[in-house]
């Protein structure tokens, strides 16, 4: 599904952000990407995104190399992928079910679609209770539980996760990763990226370990390792 074919980022400065990246996600995948800072995740996650261009190498997406995408043909990949952030961007004057819902407007679906398919994937982030309250009646974990429902609702196929615990205590940390684990389970790739240890120890999943650019490990079923 996602391929990197020795793909490298060399900003203007000369700093090398990325080198010589080559790297396969299947579809139905679930992967961590560790390394400490500048190590060169989020560069990773910018070229998959076409936010960023390679200086060298190309990034497909089945078998489209993302950054020969025309405008209109870009916005309907980035369609295909669901971002959640550590910091959760929600809209602060809107309800959980208008922050949702505004997503869904977005990608041009019906009025009847978003009042069927936001109390549907609510539920399924256990916050069915929580649909009109706004984001300063919630608590952190339930802050990002909606902002992953938000990533989930227009069904991507890949969910890409950015730190997503990093605010979180580790109560609501374990229930974030539950829900990344039913996500994948029920058929999308999930691309998560952490510092955190315990989450990576106790996935037994794919992990990736970048340093200073470079992806220096690859296990199938890995752990924290830096």
């Amino acid at each position: 599904m996602i391929f990197f074919d020795r793909v490298s980022k060399v900003y203007p400065d000369g700093s090398k952000a990325l080198e010589d990246a080559t790297l396969s996600i299947e579809p139905d995948e679930f992967v961590s990407i560790v390394g400490q800072s500048g190590a060169g995740k989020t560069t990773l996650l910018k070229l998959l995104l076409a936010e960023e261009t390679p200086t060298e190498g190309s990034v497909f997406y089945e078998s489209t190399d993302v950054h020969t995408l025309g405008k209109k043909q870009l916005n309907e990949y980035r369609r295909k992928i669901g971002m959640v952030f550590q910091d959760y961007r929600l809209i602060q004057d809107k309800t959980v079910y208008e922050n949702i819902a505004f997503t869904m407007e977005a990608s041009g679906k019906s009025d009847a679609e978003i009042e069927a398919d936001v109390p549907h994937v609510l539920d399924l982030v256990d916050l069915g209770d929580k649909i009109w309250n706004f984001p300063n009646e919630l608590s952190g974990g339930e802050k990002q539980r909606v902002a992953i429902a938000r990533a989930l609702v227009n069904q991507p196929d890949i969910i890409i996760a950015d730190e997503p615990t990093g605010n979180l205590d580790p109560m609501n940390t374990n229930d974030v990763i539950h829900i990344l684990k039913k996500i994948n389970d029920m058929g999308t790739t999930v691309i998560l990226t952490t510092h955190n240890k315990g989450v990576i120890d106790s996935l037994g999943k794919r992990v990736i370990v970048m340093e200073k650019g470079r992806i220096i490990r690859d296990d199938k079923r890995g752990k924290y390792f830096i």
